[in-house]
């Protein structure tokens, strides 16, 4: 497999303009140099002859697509303060991202960006309605090197990731400005565990190299194995999903005999930090707040030719210190989500045994903060993409009293999600229209909160546009009425504190009004459910009987590991979920009576 892109880079820009950004500095990941290990006088890159040379590593993770700065509680950090207290800072969007980090790279000989994956999909109406080409324009805009794959690359299937990477205009919808093509990613996509089922071979590059003055550095790209549980099966369809650590540590000995020592694995897969603040230390080898999940197992079984991990999917602010394979500590990071975050690592580059000096690696997280100047190309960008979409995105869909929290809530059951099964209800309760009797939503779906005040525009507080209305359910998910047992329920309720799903952050269902139940934090796995307490309209499931059953697409195909949902039967298929939801928003609300926030009152609660 060639090392060197397919498509021809352009070259960074030697100067830049100097910009006023203030950042929040995170935690550092660092390590002692071994005596006489490295000369002094190597800030700012190092010397182009030396030695030793810095590499200035910027990295990002889960975009998806947010190119405005997120609403809602989805828009801040979590900073903790010298006196223990914590802080909570509103953060990203892209034209203080792109402002950040073209500050960071001031003073720069060598420095490469790179992400780790779900940079599309699950995006705002912004970049979603237009099949996340803003999104990629500015990823190009913003001189980024190198990104994995995640799972949400995947929404829309195979092909229309390779458009993302190759361009060309949308084949159903065809381009979207007048007289321009879609040119597609500057920067190579890397899919290194991602194969066709039928030839065996990688979907994308499985790797790139990124040389400059001699620095050879590596990138290897992986998303999760277990893609196939959280994309629809279409999306996936004809591919297989390798285990990470074996296709990591494959590549990385390919690298090696090319001569590359240095190397960065690009992991969509992540962990979940104990402290939620993005600059308390989670370095499990020094003794910190600690980290736990999937990216715990994979850090220490990743070959030690990878000199550090930078990580996602989870959506947590981590920078860490994970021993490999040898015991030595490694460093793992990862920059939270919807360009709240940057990561800055420095890597010190030994030119004479092409490695990285493992013990000097320094990582910290820095805030995307809203107070500094915003970067001119952008503005322009998202001036020009929200004019397009301005005749559908402003058209009023209803009307709330207040903030609905949705995907920035950390509660189990969280009002936007029973709003939102209400209205799948709703929808398909007809007989002609299914004659569902209940509701289920996964809360992955969920991708932002209802925020009552439009952001600069007081005059629309309280009005959910389409555009606001796109963003909490972009997937355009076909809504399924199906057949299942009340036994099937009981199961599925179960397998969100077991199996697959069970976790430090198990995936809750949210479920419609009349559907009520007990979840026992003092007991473990499955018997956290209090099977007694399952009730549709107060009344006792009965495993023998067989409900209509209300759900997206995704969970009837036993998305987010719920396998005993596809067990389904005589299934229905009925209008998209966004379609639902704004139907229920024009009927139950007007300005002079709003929708309130939905009490949350259908799970109870025992700690």
């Amino acid at each position: 497999m060639s090392a060197t892109p397919q498509r021809h880079r352009r070259n960074r820009k030697l100067a830049l303009t100097a910009l006023v950004v203030t950042v929040g500095a995170g935690a550092l990941v660092a390590g002692a140099l071994p005596a006489g290990a490295a000369p002094t006088g190597t800030s700012g890159g190092g010397s182009a002859h030396g030695r030793y040379v810095d590499v200035q590593l910027l990295s990002v993770n889960d975009f998806h697509g947010t190119l405005e700065p997120p609403q809602g509680s989805s828009g801040n950090v979590t900073e903790r303060q010298a006196d223990g207290t914590t802080k909570a800072i509103p953060a990203g969007g892209v034209e203080y991202l792109a402002t950040s980090l073209r500050k960071a790279r001031e003073g720069q000989r060598f420095s490469v960006t790179a992400a780790a994956g779900d940079m599309i999909g699950g995006s705002p109406m912004l970049s979603g309605l237009f099949h996340d080409e803003p999104t990629i324009e500015a990823l190009n805009k913003l001189d980024l090197d190198v990104t994995s794959v995640g799972n949400h690359e995947f929404d829309e299937g195979r092909q229309e990731l390779l458009r993302m990477q190759y361009g060309g205009c949308h084949p159903k919808e065809g381009c979207f400005e007048y007289g321009k093509t879609f040119t597609g990613a500057e920067f190579p996509y890397l899919a290194a565990n991602v194969t066709d089922v039928k030839t065996k071979r990688p979907l994308m590059k499985p790797y790139w190299v990124w040389k400059k003055e001699g620095v050879k550095i590596g990138f290897i790209g992986v998303t999760l194995e277990g893609t196939p549980d959280v994309v629809t099966a279409e999306g996936v369809k004809g591919l297989k999903f390798g285990d990470e650590v074996e296709t990591i540590n494959k590549y990385a000995a390919e690298l090696n005999k090319q001569g590359v020592k240095s190397i960065v694995a690009l992991i969509h897969e992540g962990g979940l930090p104990a402290s939620a603040a993005y600059n308390d230390s989670c370095d499990t080898a020094g003794g910190g707040a600690g980290i736990s999940g999937a990216i715990v197992d994979i850090a220490k079984n990743v070959d030690a030719k990878v000199d550090a991990l930078v990580t996602g999917h989870t959506h947590q602010a981590y920078t860490c210190t994970i021993p490999d394979p040898a015991g030595k500590p490694r460093t793992v990071t990862s920059a939270a989500s919807l360009g709240r975050l940057y990561t800055e690592s420095t890597l010190r580059y030994d030119r004479k045994t092409q490695d990285i000096v493992r013990t000097s690696v320094k990582s910290a997280n820095h805030v995307v903060t809203r107070d500094q100047a915003k970067a001119a190309d952008m503005s322009e960008l998202i001036g020009r993409w929200n004019e397009l979409a301005k005749p559908i995105a402003d058209r009023p869909q209803g009307y709330i009293s207040a903030d609905i929290a949705g995907r920035g809530s950390a509660a189990y059951e969280k009002p936007l999600g029973n709003l939102i099964a209400d209205a799948q209800l709703e929808a398909l309760a007809p007989a002609a229209k299914g004659g569902a009797q209940l509701a289920i939503m996964n809360p992955g779906g969920i991708r932002s909160d209802l925020a009552y005040a439009k952001s600069g525009d007081e005059a629309e507080d309280g009005i959910v546009t389409y555009g606001e209305a796109f963003t909490v359910q972009p997937f355009n998910n076909m809504m399924n009425v199906v057949d299942l047992t009340g036994a099937q329920l009981i199961t599925a309720l179960q397998q969100q504190v077991s199996g697959t799903v069970n976790g430090p952050a198990p995936k809750i269902l949210q479920v419609s009004k009349g559907f009520t139940y007990t979840l026992d934090l003092t007991r473990a796995g499955a018997d956290r459910i209090v099977v007694d307490s399952v009730r549709l309209d107060g009344l006792p499931i009965d495993p023998t009987r067989t409900y209509r059953v209300a759900m997206n697409e995704f969970l009837a195909g036993g998305g987010d590991g719920f396998t005993v949902l596809k067990e389904h039967k005589n299934k229905l298929v009925g209008l998209p979920d966004l379609d639902a939801f704004n139907a229920y928003l024009a009927a139950h609300s007007t300005p002079a009576n709003p929708i309130a926030p939905p009490a949350a009152d259908r799970i109870t609660i025992v700690k």
